[in-house]
């Protein structure tokens, strides 16, 4: 995803990495989710026929009725001309990409019940109530949040255009250090004014499309932090949270990657590769939310009884390994969409090696995790290869579109290493509670996973991104024969020194200022809360499901229902 803000910008001379022109007025949905291209390729009549024919089968399959009407059209009636059937295909191939992007949105939207499992299993029982409420009310949380501020933070910079500078200098700065100030409250200048147009179908549609799928990332970030800070968390501060990510701290790195801003354009201004790059979120979902996990954590504390009085940990077992597992399935699902659908075109063959890489990451992430902790420990400790598993996913999100499948198992493999030496390490020398490990999974294999970008992006995806001569990130720096390279890391030549760079750019920034605004919010909320933030000592002994939530996740084995019963029942 290395730059989806010009999916969605409103400058007509402005290019995709994906290779069309930004949402021009007269054909917004052709360019707001246009198909990858590299070059751009005189096709016949007949090619453009057969493309029509194939593209609107697909989306009958997917799409129904509606999409079997132009299949109709085009069987039955004469073609006019070469215009007409052009335009017919280019409608059902953008409707594919389109209809694809949804899917991959409501897939990662699944993913928090995938979350809410994992984080509710690792936890005790006395604690499960309070812990799949915060994986419920993020979601909605985050989402308020990010629909009132956060998306003008995030994409906004290019609401501003400096005049009398150069391209250079206005992408470099990316136009603004920080979103626009078109908010979404105010109607006539706010971007669901001026996105949304009643008059103009197809632009409310790329740009409804777009608006769900990035939520969708940021949900993921406002979760990963519930993990690591359950058990002892009050939940009105958890609610302040929510609100906070989905409105400030997840926009701000987005807005400078994703969003256009200066990570993203150090190809142009510093001549490193293409500007930081991170396919879709190993960095700018998952290690900004790892980040936050550890601020988090480290305010809190640890749970009661967590380290003994020689600073030793204790084991404190979650309660439903089933229910944790059961979850890592899930979330292994929506990757697919986490992964494959931000290439947003579900014409681009690069889907299924993006597909196929996610899988071998998790599938090898697990196994080495398996043989690893059963080394270790004797056993083969489910929870770390669920924990195994998840690293292998994370540390591909980034480069899951740019190395070969063999360099994705190796991935997987590092990453089943890492994230249990990580927790380890995490417990035993930091001190540091983290009942589900996300600190280590999402933190430091998301790390993991930007930097394998600018060691191991094999140059092959990425050519001409953003149209003849134009790169990755709207790059014009890195050429081969008037040819924009494609991501290219260390180990490949070209200008990988230069991406190795700004993906290191990128990881200095999330490990100082992010980690900074995350540690900075929770310290001053837990100043300006009454009592802190943090669950008092008795209701985090008894559990916080009645002390907060007023109920029991498993009332039959509670051992008391006071407070459920009426005195004259």
């Amino acid at each position: 995803m290395g730059h989806p803000s010009d999916c969605c910008g409103s400058y007509p001379h402005r290019r995709t990495r994906w290779g069309g022109a930004v949402m021009s007025s007269d054909s917004i949905i052709n360019t707001a989710i246009a198909a990858p291209t590299r070059r751009r390729i005189p096709l016949n009549a007949k090619r453009l026929a057969v493309g029509a024919v194939v593209g609107a089968s697909t989306l009958l399959v997917l799409g129904g009725t509606a999409i079997a009407q132009t299949v109709d059209a085009l069987v039955e009636e004469p073609v006019a001309d070469l215009e007409t059937v052009a335009k017919t295909a280019d409608h059902a191939i953008q409707s594919g990409n389109l209809l694809w992007i949804v899917i991959g949105a409501a897939m990662v939207i699944f993913m928090q019940a995938g979350f809410a499992l994992v984080e509710t299993g690792f936890c005790r029982a006395k604690h499960a109530a309070h812990v799949v409420s915060t994986n419920l009310a993020i979601f909605f949380l985050g989402f308020v949040g990010f629909f009132l501020v956060g998306w003008s933070f995030m994409f906004g910079g290019y609401s501003y255009v400096l005049p009398g500078f150069d391209y250079g200098l206005n992408q470099a700065a990316g136009g603004a250090l920080i979103g626009s100030g078109d908010w979404v409250f105010l109607w006539q200048g706010g971007w669901a004014g001026t996105w949304f147009d009643g008059g103009n179908l197809a632009y409310s549609g790329a740009a409804g499309a777009f608006f769900l799928y990035m939520v969708a990332f940021m949900d993921t970030t406002a979760t990963i932090p519930t993990g690591s800070m359950a058990e002892r968390w009050k939940f009105k501060s958890f609610v302040i949270w929510g609100l906070f990510c989905g409105a400030i701290y997840y926009p701000l790195f987005g807005a400078w990657t994703w969003g256009g801003g200066w990570l993203a354009k150090l190809g142009n201004s510093l001549n490193w590769g293409n500007g930081y790059v991170d396919f879709a979120g190993s960095g700018v979902v998952h290690a900004a939310g790892g980040v936050a996990a550890l601020a988090g954590a480290i305010v809190l504390g640890p749970r009661i009884g967590k380290f003994g009085k020689d600073g030793k940990p204790r084991a404190l077992p979650g309660h439903h390994i089933p229910m944790a597992l059961l979850g890592t399935f899930i979330l292994l699902f929506g990757w697919f969409g986490f992964n494959a659908a931000s290439t947003f075109a579900s014409s681009d063959p690069q889907i299924g090696v993006v597909a196929l890489n996610t899988a071998l990451a998790g599938a090898f992430g697990g196994f080495m995790a398996m043989l690893w902790i059963w080394k270790r420990t004797g056993k083969p400790d489910p929870a770390m290869m669920a924990n195994g598993l998840l690293a292998g996913l994370v540390i591909i999100t980034a480069p899951c579109a740019f190395v070969d499948p063999w360099v994705a198992a190796l991935l997987g493999l590092f990453a089943g290493v890492v994230v249990i030496e990580a927790v380890f390490f995490i417990e035993r020398k930091l001190k540091i509670d983290d009942p589900v490990g996300a600190i280590a999974v999402h933190g430091v294999c998301g790390t993991l996973g930007v930097i394998a970008v600018g060691l191991l992006a094999n140059g092959k995806y990425g050519v001409d991104a953003g149209g003849a001569g134009i790169g990755w990130n709207g790059t014009t720096t890195s050429l081969t024969d008037g040819v924009a390279d494609g991501v290219t890391g260390l180990f490949y030549g070209g200008n990988g020194a230069g991406q190795l760079m700004a993906q290191l750019a990128g990881v200095v920034v999330l490990w100082t200022l992010i980690l900074g605004v995350a540690f900075a919010f929770f310290k001053i909320q837990n100043a300006l809360t009454k009592g802190g933030i943090r669950s008092d000592e008795a209701e985090e002994i008894a559990g916080l499901d009645m002390a907060e939530m007023g109920v029991f996740a498993y009332p039959e084995f509670s051992g008391t229902h006071e407070g459920l019963v009426s005195s004259d029942a």
